[in-house]
């Protein structure tokens, strides 16, 4: 089957710069801007994206369905997909567990169209940037043609759908994750008044460390995002027997940040672990109770249509807390 359209499924600043590289390619790139925001249809615009309007007339002319959007959204996108009835070849891009990305396979192959995993790695691939997409599954190798050439440097793996989202995993759970750590680490030392001293140390046993650990400042505005990719890490390491609770705690971490979401001007290092200290207690359990697992289960039945943001993350947090406390 020839690959010529692709509807590219709710463009952010990630998915809008793949559709300029797959434009770029010669590719017709589509996407449905009913019920999306201002800032959204700027992105696809000037990265010369075909509104179509809806999802279903989008789907209608394309080879291939592209999905980056973030990663609580991921399932239920996939379902609404299947629920038009698209037979092309659906690509998963979205930063999720190895296990989430199955079942979003399963939903999609159940519709009769053929599932493609991919994991970015890298910020969004815009000229003068050059990031990775792995690929895996049936026609990896047929998708990454398809970027050859262009800013997105795409590398097919010879394994089957959920190993390009495990090596993302792997991955971002060191560098999102040690980025949290690293953060709450001075904000911590901030709390005991050894900010100082631990620095001057840093500097002499462990140099790179006080800049690396202001890096949050400049991904502050996008915390939000982080906090469904945290928590699906935190599930592909409980489903290996490793501890969940580093990436919870990320999660958490990067939950507190959300106030800084559209923010102009990147937040100083004080702001931040300020909000850290803000954020509420976790409640201990009373002594005796049962433990629960802390990772995040996948949801079998079909909730209401996702939306972005931080308060759509709320509410999928609250479902996750629900559910566990019926486990």
């Amino acid at each position: 089957m020839a690959m010529k359209t692709v509807a590219l499924l709710h463009p952010g600043e990630m998915g809008a710069a793949i559709g300029a590289c797959l434009c770029g390619r010669g590719l017709r790139v589509v996407w449905a801007s009913a019920g999306r925001s201002t800032a959204t249809r700027s992105r696809a615009n000037a990265a010369g994206l075909e509104d179509l309007g809806a999802l279903e007339r989008a789907l209608d002319v394309a080879d291939i369905a592209l999905s980056v959007c973030p990663p609580h959204g991921a399932l239920e996108l996939a379902r609404e997909v299947a629920g038009h009835g698209f037979r092309g070849v659906y690509i998963d891009a979205n930063a999720v567990s190895p296990a989430t990305v199955r079942n979003v396979g399963r939903v999609v192959e159940a519709a009769e169209a053929t599932f493609v995993d991919g994991g970015i790695i890298g910020p969004p691939p815009v000229p003068g940037v050059s990031s990775r997409i792995y690929l895996s599954g049936g026609r990896a190798r047929d998708v990454a043609a398809l970027f050859a050439g262009s800013n997105l440097e795409a590398i097919p793996l010879a394994s089957a759908a959920g190993a390009a989202s495990a090596l993302k995993a792997c991955y971002a759970a060191w560098t999102k994750g040690a980025t949290a750590l690293l953060a709450a680490i001075r904000a911590l030392a901030t709390h005991e008044g050894v900010e100082a001293a631990l620095l001057e140390e840093w500097k002499r046993s462990q140099p790179e460390l006080p800049k690396r650990s202001e890096v949050v400042t400049a991904q502050a505005r996008k915390a939000w995002r982080w906090v469904g990719e945290m928590e699906e890490i935190a599930a592909s390491f409980e489903a290996a027997g490793l501890p969940a609770g580093f990436h919870l705690a990320a999660a958490d971490l990067y939950r507190r940040l959300e106030g800084f979401k559209d923010r102009t001007a990147a937040p100083a290092l004080a702001e931040v672990t300020a909000a850290f200290a803000r954020g509420a207690p976790r409640r201990k359990a009373a002594s005796g109770a049962p433990r629960r697992s802390s990772a995040p289960r996948a949801q079998e039945d079909a909730p209401e249509r996702f939306k972005f943001g931080t308060a759509a993350i709320k509410r999928d947090a609250a479902k996750r807390l629900r559910s566990l406390k019926r486990s």
